[in-house]
């Protein structure tokens, strides 16, 4: 039994109807490759039998506290049945691409049973006509409860479901599973009773290295001014109002060839900076095509993983998270990639100066009775689109393995993420990689973004006008004189002392 962290716990807490606190992917699959060619329902349950000691995420469920006086814990499941959470179903004819996209969203917006492990799998078949898709291929939807994990223990998760061959080698784990009787109520009110004592000492001690940072935030801002129109308040748009319970989804792909070239043309810049400014032009063409185009930029959040080199098969949150001008107010894309570049540049140092990570360890520091009552009040008074946002959007990244995965022997072709829209924040950017390519995905209210397939055309036009504008850039480099090679001067002989005297007070040959 393992207790959650503040972080994770309050993704539990704000869990609500509309507001589903789970994460996931849309994977898309090419049978052939498996033995025979083809790959059945009971060879995917099978399958992924043999991987379920490879994350404890899969057989363990949340045991809460009684009035959630104490964050919950985790327990591995003495009743876990595989069947209940691996679905099966298959599109309609044709079975193109916005269906696809639109079963994804109607799946994607249930809520998790909180009383079972927190994840489900849905097989889809029929996608013969999508695009792109080699006939009999099938998709795979992911959902994971964000109290279990982050995209960055996510991506552990989908490695151990996976394999680098199609020979489905059987794979050996550290641990083995162990199912557990969960303690009664009185045993967990006591641990809480302890637990609400001992959270604000271990806060103090956190705080103490704390006290340096509004000086270090002060002195920060003092000596690293904003550039112009980055200094502005968030402003509120149609995206940024209260969830309904209905979703919206929709993807597309770019190679990462032609990111690099962009970044070629624009050194200094990152992917992230290139994926950050397409955003931005995509969300800036939405709503002045709405005619509410706001005068300052919209301002994204940008999650940073914080963790280490020790920490990187953990589950659990360990994420703080970066606010970046998305330069909607510059119609240039050439400059808004500038302006954008300079934002998340800054963040970062300002990140590393205020030390993001104890400042994730201090949320820890308030009773967690406290902690609960506070989050599942904000949550139902829907504080987040009652108050000015503090972000308009999220863009996450979530780099994903540069070669060829296989799933049950079949190789995986398409790896889409799935977001995490909250209330105030009606749309989520996702970014994935996966063998060359780059993924842009959108998860959104059906009320706030009813037009899904304009939104992801207005993001294609956002990249090829950021490529047009590289190779620009790259020709006008190409264009500029080189500086003129001169002739190295010859360095003067230098004479020595003896020669310079050679034949003095000799006289000189008379004839």
């Amino acid at each position: 039994m393992e207790q959650l962290g503040a972080l994770d716990a309050m993704f539990a807490y704000t869990e609500t109807r509309n507001t589903p606190m789970h994460i996931g992917q849309l994977l898309i699959y090419d049978p052939s490759t498996a033995p025979g060619g083809k790959v059945g329902f009971k060879d995917i349950l099978h399958y992924i039998e043999g991987r379920l000691d490879g994350a404890r995420i899969f057989r363990q469920k949340l045991l809460r506290v009684p009035l959630d006086l104490d964050h919950p814990y985790w327990i591995e499941d003495e009743n876990f049945d595989l069947e209940y959470h691996v679905r099966h179903i298959a599109l309609p004819q044709p079975g193109d691409w916005r269906q696809l996209c639109i079963q994804a969203a109607r799946i994607y917006a249930r809520p998790l049973d909180m009383n079972r492990p927190l994840w489900e799998f849905t097989v889809i078949e029929g996608l013969d006509n999508v695009k792109d898709v080699p006939k009999g291929s099938f998709a795979v939807l992911h959902k994971f409860h964000h109290a279990a994990m982050d995209g960055q223990s996510g991506l552990q998760m989908t490695l151990a479901l996976h394999d680098a061959d199609a020979k489905m080698t059987p794979r050996q784990w550290d641990t083995k599973w162990k199912p557990e009787t969960p303690p009664n109520d009185l045993t967990l009110l006591a641990k809480a009773q302890v637990n609400n004592i001992a959270n604000p000492v271990r806060g103090l001690k956190t705080l103490s290295k704390l006290l340096p940072v509004p000086k270090q935030i002060f002195d920060f801002a003092r000596e690293n001014k904003q550039q112009e129109g980055a200094a502005t308040a968030v402003p509120k748009t149609r995206l940024n109002k209260k969830m309904s319970p209905h979703r919206v989804y929709d993807a597309t792909a770019f190679t990462l060839g032609d990111i690099k070239t962009i970044r070629t043309a624009f050194p200094g810049t990152t992917v992230n900076d290139v994926m950050l400014t397409v955003v931005g032009g995509t969300m800036r063409s939405y709503l002045d095509s709405k005619g509410e185009l706001p005068e300052v930029t919209l301002k994204a959040g940008a999650p940073v993983s914080l963790r280490d080199s020790n920490g990187d098969a953990a589950g659990g949150n360990q994420v703080s998270m970066m606010q970046v001008g998305l330069g909607t107010h510059i119609a240039d894309p050439a400059k808004r990639l500038e302006f954008v570049a300079k934002e998340t540049s800054r963040s970062k140092e300002m990140n590393e100066a205020v030390g993001a990570k104890a400042l994730m360890e201090l949320s820890g520091a308030m009773p967690a009775g406290l902690t609960a009552a506070a989050t599942k009040l904000a949550s139902r008074m829907g504080l987040g689109q009652t108050t000015l946002p503090q972000i308009n959007t999220v863009v996450t990244n979530v780099p994903g393995p540069p070669i060829a995965m296989y799933f049950a022997g079949s190789e995986l072709k398409r790896s889409f993420g799935m977001g995490l829209p909250t209330d105030g924040m009606g749309v989520f950017h996702t970014v994935t990689s996966y063998h060359g390519d780059v993924m842009l995905t959108i998860t959104a209210d059906r009320e706030m973004l009813p037009d899904p397939a304009t939104y992801v055309a207005m993001a294609e036009k956002s990249f090829k006008a950021l490529m047009a504008a590289a190779k620009k850039a790259k020709t006008a480099a190409s264009k500029k004189p080189r500086p003129r090679k001169t002739a190295a001067k010859k360095p003067k002989k230098r004479i020595t002392k003896p020669a310079a005297t050679a034949g003095r007070g000799r006289k000189k040959a008379t004839k």
